[in-house]
């Protein structure tokens, strides 16, 4: 089960908090095809956010393809994100996670990554079109 994480500082509206994290688990094959999603009131009491919030990223990743609501029984993953470039035994991702621990051992703190890595990932892929599944 995905576990959410709202940012309120961030400056992105909550639900498409949920909506990206939904989107990077079925990327990362933490999510798969049958897999059912919290609830809203499960995904509200953990994040303390309203659960038309999540109702609203739910609708929003029906209308994707990436999910089906099911009367009664829930919301449930319909479609994978994964490729083999970042699935879980990827080499790349194997690379990734690498550095990772090297940057900490190095002292980095998660800023610091994440400063770095969007730095790179803007210079790398400025002229790269957009890939949309």
């Amino acid at each position: 089960m995905v576990v959410f994480r709202i940012e309120r500082r961030r400056g992105l509206p909550a639900y498409l908090q949920i909506v990206q994290q939904v989107e990077q688990a079925l990327r990362m094959g933490a999510l798969a095809e049958g897999d059912k999603l919290p609830t809203a009131a499960q995904v509200a009491a953990s994040t303390k956010v309203n659960p038309n919030t999540t109702l609203k990223a739910y609708r929003e990743l029906e209308r994707s393809g990436l999910v089906e609501v099911r009367q009664g029984a829930g919301t449930f993953i319909i479609r994978t994100l994964v490729t083999a470039q970042t699935g879980p035994d990827s080499p790349m991702r194997a690379r990734l996670g690498d550095w990772m621990r090297e940057a900490r051992e190095q002292g980095l703190a998660v800023d610091d990554v994440t400063s770095l890595f969007e730095t790179l990932l803007a210079e790398t892929f400025t002229d790269a079109p957009a890939q949309k599944a």
